[in-house]
């Protein structure tokens, strides 16, 4: 063994300890602020599997909640409407949530677990033995599931456990023929799926903007959008924002997912922040449905190389000027850190113009080019997609009808 061989070993550590301080000091200056949310009382996901495990039709055992959408597809079509209606009234805590059950059925199932977390909440409100950032924090929560029940909202998953988790669709999911799923990124929860101000920066607004920009872009289209906050994401600055960890679990939801969705539609994901982590991790795995995967604002999506996604989807970048996730270092150290930068020459993504987007949140506000060409790749308008001056041949290879 040489002197190198003996040393190296100590200089990884430290490489990594260097790549974690420079990362963890970069962000706590550029607006990566930490934000912590106390698991507070809800329904249990635990007690809710436990009661479907032991539930019975025709004493037969319900599909298991891991297996295959075809499987629970073909298991809700032999039931029928009612006997479904029925089960989901059941057990609506596992029946929205789960993969392959009918999209009217999991939108039903959810406005019932809504309702009773709401009324959770309503108690919790003036509850005396909680401290007043408690009461407050069951305000919020109240305040947030009864938006979500307001009247059109078609919530797709919900889980208020702990944080929560939840997704929602716009327009008609069974008989769009181009799904764009949005995949948000740090500090993403029930709380902040939906806001006041900085509207567009939070997953619903995303959606929102998205769908009135392709249904502008292409007013024939079938289109659906989902606002997909589906996964536990990491809070704010912290280990779990600079490793893969989340990233890794979320990938498994959103492959699910993407396998799932009804129809023959073809998929395109919209991934912000951290989120283009989860997505580069998810690449390998996803349908062949999802044609594109679309990164802005990315950290880096755990590879050097877009051909390294081993993905047939199409792989798109964009940044803004005057977002501050250019000064995160991207590599990748001893777990810590993501990688190469996606909008880098080098890496090989197809590169997009942000103009407009004004910084690390924006990219999904009206009238930008970022979003113009979001939805431009929803719809598959390609020829209308405006590249980046690095890479002005962005749509070269693809056919102008190819996803219209």
């Amino acid at each position: 063994m040489t002197s190198a061989d003996a040393v190296s070993p100590s200089l990884a550590v430290v490489r990594a300890l260097l790549a974690l301080a420079v990362v963890f000091v970069l962000l706590s200056t550029t607006g990566w602020t930490t934000i912590r949310h106390r698991p507070v009382p809800g329904p249990s996901r635990e007690a809710a599997l436990t009661a479907w495990a032991r539930d019975r039709i025709d004493h037969r055992p319900l599909p298991g909640p891991d297996s295959p959408a075809r499987t629970v597809a073909g298991f809700f079509a032999g039931l029928g409407h009612a006997r479904g209606a029925r089960l989901a009234e059941r057990h609506p805590l596992v029946v929205g949530n789960l993969d392959g059950a009918p999209v009217a059925l999991r939108y039903r199932a959810n406005r019932i677990t809504l309702g009773r977390a709401l009324d959770t909440e309503r108690g919790r409100i003036d509850d005396a033995r909680l401290s007043p950032e408690g009461r407050h924090e069951a305000r919020r929560r109240f305040d947030r599931f009864a938006s979500l029940m307001r009247p059109g909202r078609q919530i797709l998953a919900f889980d208020p456990t702990g944080t929560g988790r939840t997704a929602e669709v716009l327009g008609d999911l069974e008989r769009a023929r181009r799904v764009s799923v949005i995949v948000p990124g740090v500090d993403t929860n029930l709380l902040t799926f939906q806001k006041t101000h900085g509207r567009y920066a939070a997953p619903a607004g995303m959606a929102e903007a998205l769908y009135a920009a392709e249904r502008r872009t292409s007013p024939r289209a079938r289109v659906a959008v989902i606002a997909w906050a589906d996964y536990t994401a990491p809070a704010g600055v912290g280990v779990d924002a600079a490793t893969g960890r989340l990233a890794e679990e979320g990938a498994v939801r959103l492959v699910k997912l993407t396998g799932a969705l009804p129809g023959s539609a073809r998929v395109a994901l919209f991934c912000h922040s951290y989120g283009s982590v989860l997505c580069g991790v998810a690449a390998p795995r996803l349908s062949g449905r999802v044609t594109d995967v679309a990164v802005a604002g990315s950290p880096g999506m755990r590879v050097e190389r877009a051909a390294d996604l081993a993905t047939r989807a199409r792989v798109w970048a964009m940044r803004d000027a005057d977002d501050w996730i250019a000064d995160v270092p991207h590599l990748e150290v001893g777990g810590l850190g993501h990688g190469a930068d996606p909008v880098e020459p080098e890496f090989g993504a197809r590169l997009l113009s942000a103009r407009g987007a004004l910084g690390h949140s924006g990219y999904f506000e009206p009238g930008t080019e970022s979003l113009g060409n979001f939805a431009a790749i929803g719809v598959g308008a390609y020829p209308s997609l405006v590249c980046a001056r690095a890479d002005s041949a962005c749509h070269d290879g693809i056919s102008g009808a190819e996803g219209l």
